[in-house]
Protein backbone atom coordinates (compact mmCIF):
# COMPACT_ATOMS: atom_id res chain seq x y z
CA UNK A 1 0.00 0.00 0.00
CA UNK A 2 1.56 3.73 -1.42
CA UNK A 3 0.72 5.80 1.71
CA UNK A 4 -1.30 9.41 0.20
CA UNK A 5 -0.60 12.49 1.22
CA UNK A 6 -3.09 14.61 2.72
CA UNK A 7 -2.27 17.84 2.86
CA UNK A 8 -4.72 20.49 3.69
CA UNK A 9 -4.66 23.90 2.05
CA UNK A 10 -2.06 26.36 3.40
CA UNK A 11 -4.61 28.58 5.72
CA UNK A 12 -7.73 25.95 5.77
CA UNK A 13 -9.09 25.70 9.48
CA UNK A 14 -10.43 22.29 8.03
CA UNK A 15 -8.62 19.85 7.18
CA UNK A 16 -10.65 16.79 7.07
CA UNK A 17 -12.39 15.26 3.77
CA UNK A 18 -15.88 16.21 3.64
CA UNK A 19 -16.67 12.45 4.23
CA UNK A 20 -14.90 12.68 7.31
CA UNK A 21 -17.08 15.69 8.24
CA UNK A 22 -20.20 13.84 7.47
CA UNK A 23 -19.77 10.48 8.76
CA UNK A 24 -18.71 12.76 12.30
CA UNK A 25 -21.78 15.10 12.36
CA UNK A 26 -24.02 11.72 12.10
CA UNK A 27 -22.62 11.39 15.32
CA UNK A 28 -25.46 13.54 16.60
CA UNK A 29 -27.75 10.54 15.99
CA UNK A 30 -27.25 8.16 19.48
CA UNK A 31 -28.88 6.05 21.63
CA UNK A 32 -28.58 7.43 25.59
CA UNK A 33 -28.68 3.82 26.83
CA UNK A 34 -26.06 2.37 25.02
CA UNK A 35 -22.51 2.97 24.06
CA UNK A 36 -22.42 4.92 21.10
CA UNK A 37 -19.21 4.48 18.36
CA UNK A 38 -20.06 5.53 14.45
CA UNK A 39 -23.05 5.40 11.38
CA UNK A 40 -23.57 1.29 11.06
CA UNK A 41 -22.62 0.59 7.52
CA UNK A 42 -21.45 3.99 6.75
CA UNK A 43 -19.78 3.67 3.22
CA UNK A 44 -17.87 6.52 1.22
CA UNK A 45 -14.76 6.40 -0.64
CA UNK A 46 -12.50 7.45 2.54
CA UNK A 47 -14.12 5.98 5.74
CA UNK A 48 -16.18 2.63 5.91
CA UNK A 49 -17.80 0.97 8.94
CA UNK A 50 -19.52 -2.31 9.76
CA UNK A 51 -22.94 -3.21 11.01
CA UNK A 52 -21.50 -2.51 14.57
CA UNK A 53 -20.56 1.34 13.46
CA UNK A 54 -16.51 0.08 13.35
CA UNK A 55 -14.32 0.76 10.55
CA UNK A 56 -12.85 -1.95 8.28
CA UNK A 57 -8.76 -2.92 8.41
CA UNK A 58 -7.54 -4.55 5.61
CA UNK A 59 -4.89 -7.38 5.36
CA UNK A 60 -3.95 -9.16 2.59
CA UNK A 61 -6.16 -7.86 0.09
CA UNK A 62 -8.98 -8.28 2.26
CA UNK A 63 -10.70 -6.30 4.60
CA UNK A 64 -11.91 -7.37 8.05
CA UNK A 65 -14.13 -5.76 11.08
CA UNK A 66 -14.94 -6.99 14.33
CA UNK A 67 -18.35 -7.84 12.38
CA UNK A 68 -16.47 -9.53 9.87
CA UNK A 69 -13.83 -11.37 10.92
CA UNK A 70 -14.29 -14.63 8.51
CA UNK A 71 -12.11 -17.73 9.95
CA UNK A 72 -9.44 -15.56 11.52
CA UNK A 73 -7.98 -18.06 14.42
CA UNK A 74 -6.64 -15.09 16.23
CA UNK A 75 -6.58 -11.40 15.45
CA UNK A 76 -5.05 -8.87 17.41
CA UNK A 77 -6.66 -5.10 18.36
CA UNK A 78 -5.95 -1.64 18.12
CA UNK A 79 -7.74 0.24 21.07
CA UNK A 80 -8.50 3.74 20.76
CA UNK A 81 -10.23 7.27 19.66
CA UNK A 82 -10.24 8.64 16.24
CA UNK A 83 -6.31 8.63 15.81
CA UNK A 84 -6.31 4.73 15.94
CA UNK A 85 -9.39 5.10 13.94
CA UNK A 86 -7.75 6.56 11.62
CA UNK A 87 -9.12 10.29 11.24
CA UNK A 88 -6.98 11.65 8.23
CA UNK A 89 -6.53 8.55 6.17
CA UNK A 90 -7.02 9.18 2.62
CA UNK A 91 -8.91 5.00 2.74
CA UNK A 92 -9.48 2.36 4.92
CA UNK A 93 -6.36 0.71 3.59
CA UNK A 94 -4.02 3.81 5.12
CA UNK A 95 -4.84 3.26 8.86
CA UNK A 96 -2.49 2.47 11.35
CA UNK A 97 -4.58 -1.06 11.81
CA UNK A 98 -4.33 -1.55 8.25
CA UNK A 99 -0.62 -0.82 7.94
CA UNK A 100 0.31 -3.17 11.17
CA UNK A 101 -1.60 -6.03 9.05
CA UNK A 102 0.45 -5.05 6.13
CA UNK A 103 3.53 -5.03 8.46
CA UNK A 104 3.27 -8.03 10.95
CA UNK A 105 0.93 -10.29 8.33
CA UNK A 106 -1.45 -10.92 11.15
CA UNK A 107 -5.46 -9.26 11.21
CA UNK A 108 -5.71 -6.09 13.35
CA UNK A 109 -9.08 -5.06 13.91
CA UNK A 110 -9.94 -1.18 14.32
CA UNK A 111 -11.12 -1.55 17.90
CA UNK A 112 -11.40 2.53 17.80
CA UNK A 113 -14.26 5.42 18.44
CA UNK A 114 -14.02 9.11 18.07
CA UNK A 115 -14.35 10.37 21.29
CA UNK A 116 -13.59 7.48 23.55
CA UNK A 117 -11.66 8.24 27.16
CA UNK A 118 -10.55 5.02 28.63
CA UNK A 119 -13.52 3.72 30.46
CA UNK A 120 -15.24 4.06 27.20
CA UNK A 121 -12.71 2.64 25.26
CA UNK A 122 -12.82 -0.80 27.67
CA UNK A 123 -16.96 -0.71 27.82
CA UNK A 124 -16.48 -1.33 24.21
CA UNK A 125 -13.79 -4.15 24.29
CA UNK A 126 -16.37 -5.79 27.18
CA UNK A 127 -19.97 -4.84 24.86
CA UNK A 128 -18.12 -7.21 22.04
CA UNK A 129 -15.71 -9.75 23.55
CA UNK A 130 -18.35 -12.12 22.80
CA UNK A 131 -17.81 -11.82 19.42
CA UNK A 132 -13.63 -12.45 19.87
CA UNK A 133 -11.54 -15.29 19.67
CA UNK A 134 -8.39 -15.48 20.16
CA UNK A 135 -6.63 -12.37 20.70
CA UNK A 136 -2.69 -12.07 20.03
CA UNK A 137 -1.67 -8.59 21.23
CA UNK A 138 -4.17 -5.26 22.29
CA UNK A 139 -2.39 -2.34 21.82
CA UNK A 140 -3.83 0.94 23.65
CA UNK A 141 -2.83 3.59 21.24
CA UNK A 142 -4.80 6.53 23.39
CA UNK A 143 -4.90 9.22 26.43
CA UNK A 144 -6.20 12.73 24.91
CA UNK A 145 -9.84 12.06 24.91
CA UNK A 146 -9.30 11.15 28.42
CA UNK A 147 -7.60 14.41 28.77
CA UNK A 148 -9.92 16.24 26.89
CA UNK A 149 -13.19 14.62 28.67
CA UNK A 150 -11.29 16.02 32.28
CA UNK A 151 -12.52 19.74 31.13
CA UNK A 152 -16.11 18.49 28.92
CA UNK A 153 -16.81 17.15 32.60
CA UNK A 154 -16.04 20.72 34.65
CA UNK A 155 -18.77 22.24 32.14
CA UNK A 156 -20.83 19.69 32.64
CA UNK A 157 -20.60 19.65 36.85
CA UNK A 158 -20.80 23.61 36.38
CA UNK A 159 -23.36 25.66 37.93
CA UNK A 160 -25.13 27.20 34.23
CA UNK A 161 -27.30 29.76 34.65
CA UNK A 162 -31.07 28.81 32.58
CA UNK A 163 -29.84 31.14 29.99
CA UNK A 164 -26.23 29.25 29.40
CA UNK A 165 -28.21 25.95 28.59
CA UNK A 166 -28.85 26.46 24.68
CA UNK A 167 -25.39 27.83 23.91
CA UNK A 168 -23.51 24.98 26.27
CA UNK A 169 -25.77 22.13 24.46
CA UNK A 170 -24.49 23.19 21.46
CA UNK A 171 -21.18 22.31 22.72
CA UNK A 172 -21.58 19.26 24.04
CA UNK A 173 -23.58 18.15 20.52
CA UNK A 174 -20.32 19.59 18.56
CA UNK A 175 -18.02 17.68 21.20
CA UNK A 176 -15.61 15.70 17.93
CA UNK A 177 -12.26 15.05 17.29
CA UNK A 178 -11.08 17.12 14.79
CA UNK A 179 -14.58 18.47 12.91
CA UNK A 180 -16.12 21.86 12.66
CA UNK A 181 -19.39 22.63 12.36
CA UNK A 182 -20.19 23.91 9.17
CA UNK A 183 -21.53 27.67 8.60
CA UNK A 184 -25.55 28.08 8.99
CA UNK A 185 -27.44 28.55 6.37
CA UNK A 186 -29.43 31.64 5.88
CA UNK A 187 -32.06 31.83 8.37
CA UNK A 188 -35.82 31.99 6.72
CA UNK A 189 -38.28 34.73 6.82
CA UNK A 190 -40.21 33.92 9.58
CA UNK A 191 -36.74 32.66 11.62
CA UNK A 192 -35.00 36.05 11.21
CA UNK A 193 -38.57 37.79 12.32
CA UNK A 194 -38.76 35.29 15.56
CA UNK A 195 -35.32 36.41 16.44
CA UNK A 196 -35.44 39.21 16.30
CA UNK A 197 -38.63 39.70 18.39
CA UNK A 198 -36.74 37.20 21.16
CA UNK A 199 -35.92 39.01 24.14
CA UNK A 200 -32.08 39.71 24.37
CA UNK A 201 -29.70 37.56 26.72
CA UNK A 202 -26.18 37.58 26.90
CA UNK A 203 -25.21 33.91 27.57
CA UNK A 204 -21.68 33.23 27.95
CA UNK A 205 -19.78 31.12 24.66
CA UNK A 206 -18.98 27.41 26.43
CA UNK A 207 -15.63 27.73 26.04
CA UNK A 208 -15.19 30.54 28.11
CA UNK A 209 -16.49 28.84 31.11
CA UNK A 210 -13.22 28.41 33.33
CA UNK A 211 -11.39 25.28 33.50
CA UNK A 212 -9.06 23.84 36.50
CA UNK A 213 -5.58 23.95 36.56
CA UNK A 214 -3.80 22.23 33.82
CA UNK A 215 -2.13 19.92 36.51
CA UNK A 216 -4.79 19.19 37.93
CA UNK A 217 -6.80 17.72 34.77
CA UNK A 218 -3.44 16.02 33.58
CA UNK A 219 -3.51 14.25 36.89
CA UNK A 220 -7.32 13.34 36.95
CA UNK A 221 -6.74 11.98 33.61
CA UNK A 222 -3.62 9.84 34.56
CA UNK A 223 -4.68 8.40 36.91
CA UNK A 224 -8.18 7.42 35.29
CA UNK A 225 -5.89 5.91 32.51
CA UNK A 226 -3.49 3.71 34.51
CA UNK A 227 -6.81 2.38 36.68
CA UNK A 228 -8.12 1.27 33.69
CA UNK A 229 -5.00 -0.25 31.70
CA UNK A 230 -5.11 -2.48 35.12
CA UNK A 231 -8.65 -3.71 34.40
CA UNK A 232 -7.26 -4.23 31.29
CA UNK A 233 -4.92 -6.40 32.51
CA UNK A 234 -6.50 -8.24 35.20
CA UNK A 235 -9.38 -9.43 32.39
CA UNK A 236 -6.63 -10.15 30.14
CA UNK A 237 -4.83 -12.36 32.67
CA UNK A 238 -5.91 -15.96 31.85
CA UNK A 239 -5.49 -15.96 28.43
CA UNK A 240 -2.18 -15.27 26.40
CA UNK A 241 -2.95 -11.44 25.06
CA UNK A 242 -0.43 -9.55 25.16
CA UNK A 243 -1.46 -5.94 26.60
CA UNK A 244 0.46 -2.69 25.56
CA UNK A 245 -0.31 1.19 26.48
CA UNK A 246 0.88 3.97 23.66
CA UNK A 247 0.27 7.54 24.18
CA UNK A 248 -0.70 8.71 21.10
CA UNK A 249 1.11 11.75 19.64
CA UNK A 250 -0.06 15.98 20.22
CA UNK A 251 1.61 17.71 17.92
CA UNK A 252 3.17 19.93 20.68
CA UNK A 253 4.61 17.59 22.35
CA UNK A 254 5.90 16.08 19.35
CA UNK A 255 8.09 18.15 17.83
CA UNK A 256 10.36 21.45 18.76
CA UNK A 257 10.30 22.32 15.07
CA UNK A 258 7.50 21.75 12.81
CA UNK A 259 7.46 21.46 8.56
CA UNK A 260 6.14 24.18 6.30
CA UNK A 261 2.88 22.33 5.81
CA UNK A 262 2.09 21.94 9.78
CA UNK A 263 3.25 25.67 10.52
CA UNK A 264 0.47 26.48 8.44
CA UNK A 265 -1.79 24.18 9.51
CA UNK A 266 -1.67 24.96 13.21
CA UNK A 267 -1.86 28.86 12.32
CA UNK A 268 -5.06 28.23 10.88
CA UNK A 269 -6.45 26.05 14.05
CA UNK A 270 -5.20 29.33 16.28
CA UNK A 271 -6.92 31.43 14.29
CA UNK A 272 -10.33 29.28 14.57
CA UNK A 273 -9.98 26.49 17.73
CA UNK A 274 -12.22 23.93 17.61
CA UNK A 275 -14.03 22.86 20.85
CA UNK A 276 -11.53 19.82 21.35
CA UNK A 277 -9.01 22.35 21.15
CA UNK A 278 -10.11 24.54 23.94
CA UNK A 279 -10.66 21.40 26.27
CA UNK A 280 -7.01 20.91 25.91
CA UNK A 281 -5.97 24.97 26.82
CA UNK A 282 -2.36 25.04 28.90
CA UNK A 283 -1.72 21.65 28.37
CA UNK A 284 0.91 21.96 25.87
CA UNK A 285 4.03 22.70 27.71
CA UNK A 286 6.27 19.59 27.69
CA UNK A 287 7.05 19.16 31.09
CA UNK A 288 3.51 18.76 31.61
CA UNK A 289 3.47 16.17 29.17
CA UNK A 290 6.47 14.24 30.96
CA UNK A 291 4.69 14.69 34.03
CA UNK A 292 1.35 12.92 32.38
CA UNK A 293 3.14 10.14 31.18
CA UNK A 294 5.06 9.31 34.32
CA UNK A 295 1.99 9.30 36.59
CA UNK A 296 0.10 7.07 33.78
CA UNK A 297 3.21 4.68 33.88
CA UNK A 298 2.91 4.52 37.96
CA UNK A 299 -0.81 4.17 38.30
CA UNK A 300 -1.08 1.22 35.35
CA UNK A 301 1.64 -0.77 37.45
CA UNK A 302 2.91 -3.18 35.50
CA UNK A 303 1.27 -2.70 32.12
CA UNK A 304 4.07 -1.65 29.47
CA UNK A 305 3.78 1.95 28.64
CA UNK A 306 5.20 3.95 26.07
CA UNK A 307 5.41 7.29 24.64
CA UNK A 308 5.24 7.75 20.92
CA UNK A 309 5.85 11.58 21.41
CA UNK A 310 8.92 11.06 21.88
CA UNK A 311 9.36 7.09 19.96
CA UNK A 312 8.21 8.88 16.58
CA UNK A 313 11.37 10.81 16.28
CA UNK A 314 13.23 7.50 15.45
CA UNK A 315 10.97 7.41 12.35
CA UNK A 316 12.75 8.19 8.91
CA UNK A 317 9.76 10.29 7.68
CA UNK A 318 9.84 12.07 10.90
CA UNK A 319 10.89 15.66 9.74
CA UNK A 320 8.04 15.24 6.68
CA UNK A 321 4.64 16.58 6.84
CA UNK A 322 2.78 13.73 8.99
CA UNK A 323 0.07 15.80 10.88
CA UNK A 324 -3.61 17.20 9.76
CA UNK A 325 -4.05 18.70 13.12
CA UNK A 326 -2.73 18.47 16.67
CA UNK A 327 -3.90 14.55 17.13
CA UNK A 328 -4.63 13.33 13.37
CA UNK A 329 -2.16 12.39 11.04
CA UNK A 330 -2.01 11.85 6.65
CA UNK A 331 -1.35 8.26 5.17
CA UNK A 332 2.59 8.88 6.26
CA UNK A 333 2.02 9.69 9.67
CA UNK A 334 -0.24 6.51 10.21
CA UNK A 335 2.41 4.89 8.18
CA UNK A 336 5.15 5.53 10.25
CA UNK A 337 2.56 4.99 13.40
CA UNK A 338 2.59 1.48 12.87
CA UNK A 339 6.45 0.79 11.83
CA UNK A 340 7.43 2.23 15.07
CA UNK A 341 4.52 0.37 17.09
CA UNK A 342 6.05 -2.84 14.88
CA UNK A 343 9.17 -2.36 15.17
CA UNK A 344 9.49 -1.27 19.56
CA UNK A 345 7.01 -4.49 20.57
CA UNK A 346 8.81 -6.97 17.90
CA UNK A 347 5.89 -7.52 15.76
CA UNK A 348 6.65 -8.20 12.51
CA UNK A 349 9.21 -11.33 13.24
CA UNK A 350 5.54 -12.87 14.37
CA UNK A 351 4.49 -14.51 10.79
CA UNK A 352 1.84 -17.31 12.27
CA UNK A 353 -1.27 -16.46 13.58
CA UNK A 354 -2.33 -20.08 15.05
CA UNK A 355 1.24 -20.02 17.28
CA UNK A 356 0.87 -19.64 20.89
CA UNK A 357 1.92 -16.17 21.88
CA UNK A 358 3.49 -15.39 25.08
CA UNK A 359 3.66 -12.23 27.29
CA UNK A 360 7.11 -10.50 25.78
CA UNK A 361 9.56 -8.49 27.61
CA UNK A 362 10.32 -5.11 26.57
CA UNK A 363 13.08 -3.10 27.19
Amino acid sequence: MTPIDITPDVGSAIPLREDYQRFLLLGGRRAPHTLYVHERGYRSDTINTDALGLRYSHCAGKRFSLAERGGAARINLLVGGSTALGIGASSDEHTVASYLSMLTGEIWLNLAGCGLNATQELLMFLSHQHRLGQIGHVVVLSGLNTLAQEGLGEILSGDQEPEGARPYQRFLNSFNEGVQLAKPGRASFWQRLGQSLAPRRSAPAPWAWPLSAPEKRLLRAADCIGRTLCQWERLLADSHTSLTFILQPLLPWCREQLPVGEQAMLSALDRQPGNFDRLLEGVYDSELHSTFFRRIKSQAQSVPCYDMNGMLSSSPVFNEHLFIDRLHFNDLGNNALAKVITAKLGLAQEKYANRKVTPFKLV
